[in-house]
């Protein structure tokens, strides 16, 4: 049998344009908008804040990789502290979250390119027609073909688009600055805006949805020599500076409108015409020279992304199958280390996904709600690991980390809540039918003993998932509750909620020796496959 292996040829520079390639995709061609629609001039602030909560939890996971420097890493750590059930649930969760990502830039892909090839998307719903449905498949199985080459391949390719994309949005800002500059608007329609809207747009207008890709680092953590350098600086670096330049815009976007079409309120702005409304921007200041060069990055940017989210969403189900959460013959790499089993489902899994939500807007509060769900386990492991393997080699280690910790918690949890109500009925309702079909299984069909179930290490996901959803349902109307509480109350009362579920699941993780066990199982087992 010949041993087949990830390659370590990611070096620093490849791993941070893979985390930046992953953030500058479809959300800077449609965010500025949404995000201005909800929070008038405070949009920016929506921004800072995605971005202060993408940092926390960069910093929680730059420890956490460099502890288990795996491909894939996000889907052992689950196993790591809570054990083989909890292992599974999240790796579902993040499964869904994964695969979701490059059909969303595909949709942005052809949102743009309706403009010049009419038909692809309805003008009245935004949504994929027939034919639109077809390029969807089309674009998607090219995106999951180009990596079928070798990872250094995979990398290069993204590392030269990653320039383009860096600088098509710099320049925009630019453009947009020099041709308008409004400074007015900063204070329009003052009374038609809500407070909230600030936090609402962090979730539903794609704002945390951008800043998603600095886990593309992280995800290629075993294909990397020296993951205690390269994986900090490509994680946090990524995340700083694709804040720069997501706050850069918002800015230019405001100070670019037309007073007029703001109007009395921000929430009827709109553009007619032209579908791409940094497009239709540029054309309503006088640069439409620029909105063809906008046009052409609409392919590059969000193509980019899906090419480089396609292949961490490949080696994410390559841990599911080493886990078997999904079926193990996923974890085989070919001779070149290409997971090529896991890279068909991740393509047949995306395809789905574009018939229940067949929007740009409709995919992203969904990606948004689940992916922030599936980080937010990782500030519980890290406290977990800090307790039970106190002595484990960590080659960068957070300070502060009960500081940090807990706040990076409480921060993932508020944003599945500013996701809203009818979000988190989809998301948690697929989780439970995940989870009621796989008991049944257990007891029924599996061949392990009750005992091996893992109730324990799962007790406090009930009241957990429970609690966030009582927590929409009686919280305010912006979010799609009942309005019992205020936006200020609901996240109060959720700040004081995530600190009494943290301290259930630390009480409630696999023991000590346990846990350094099936550490050790892990770093040391090869990622290989037979030929």
């Amino acid at each position: 049998m010949t041993e087949r292996r990830l390659r370590k040829e990611a070096g620093p520079v490849g791993l941070l344009y893979a985390s930046l390639g992953g953030m500058i995709g479809s959300g800077w061609l449609f965010g500025s908008l949404h995000a201005a629609k909800l929070a008038g001039p405070l949009s920016m602030w929506s921004w800072i804040i995605g971005a202060v909560a993408v940092l926390l939890l960069a910093l929680v996971y730059s420890e956490l990789v460099t502890l288990l420097p795996k491909s894939g890493a996000l889907v052992h750590l689950s196993h790591l502290s809570h054990g083989d059930l909890l292992g599974r649930i999240w790796g579902w969760i993040l499964f869904f979250g994964y695969v979701t990502i490059a059909p969303v830039e595909v949709m942005a892909v052809l949102t743009y390119a309706n403009n010049y090839l009419p038909g692809l998307v309805d003008p009245h719903s935004g949504l994929l027609t027939h034919l639109g449905f077809f390029a969807a498949i089309i674009c998607l199985a090219l995106i999951v073909a180009l990596n079928l080459l070798a990872i250094r391949w995979v990398l290069l390719i993204n590392s030269a688009a990653t320039w383009w994309k860096i600088a098509i949005p710099v320049l925009t800002i630019g453009v947009l600055l020099s041709h308008a500059h409004h400074v007015e608007n900063l204070h329009a329609a003052a009374g038609h805006y809500e407070f909230s809207g600030i936090f609402t747009a962090v979730a539903s207008a794609g704002v945390i949805f951008s800043f998603f890709g600095f886990r593309q680092a992280i995800d290629l953590a075993g294909e990397t020599d020296n993951p205690s350098r390269n994986i900090p600086l490509a994680v946090i670096g990524s995340v700083l500076i694709a804040a720069l330049i997501y706050v850069g815009l918002q800015f230019a976007f405001l100070l670019a409108l037309d007073p007029a079409q703001i109007g009395n309120d921000w929430r009827s702005l709109h553009f007619t015409g032209v579908t791409g409304p940094l497009a239709a921007l540029s054309v309503s200041v006088g640069a439409t020279w620029w909105a063809i060069v906008l046009y052409a990055d609409a392919i590059a940017s969000p193509g980019g992304t899906g090419f480089i989210y396609t292949t961490a969403s490949s080696r994410v189900t390559m841990a599911a199958g080493e886990m078997r959460t999904l079926p193990q013959s996923l974890a085989e790499v070919n001779g070149h280390g290409v997971p090529v089993r896991a890279l068909i489902v991740t393509f047949l899994a995306g395809a789905i996904f574009f018939f229940p939500f067949p929007s740009w807007q409709k995919l992203v509060g969904y990606i948004s709600s689940v992916t922030v769900l599936s980080y937010g386990l990782g500030p519980i492991v890290l406290l977990h690991l800090r307790r039970t393997l106190p002595d484990a080699p960590r080659p960068f280690r957070l300070r502060f980390v009960w500081l940090f910790a807990p706040a990076a918690f409480i921060i993932s949890n508020w944003i599945v809540l500013w996701t809203g109500l009818a979000t988190a009925n989809v998301l948690f309702g697929m989780i439970a039918v995940m989870f009621l079909a796989y008991t049944a299984y257990h007891y029924l069909f599996r061949a392990a003993p009750k005992g091996a179930f893992g109730w324990r290490q799962i007790a406090w996901v009930f009241p957990y998932f429970i609690g966030l959803w009582l927590l929409l349902v009686y919280g305010p109307a912006s979010l799609g509750g009942n309005g019992a509480l205020s936006f200020g109350e609901d996240m109060l009362i959720s700040a004081v909620f995530s600190l009494v579920i943290m301290g259930l699941a630390l009480a409630t993780g696999v023991r000590a020796e346990d846990s350094a066990e099936y550490l050790e199982q892990l770093i040391s087992a090869p990622e290989q496959a037979a030929p």
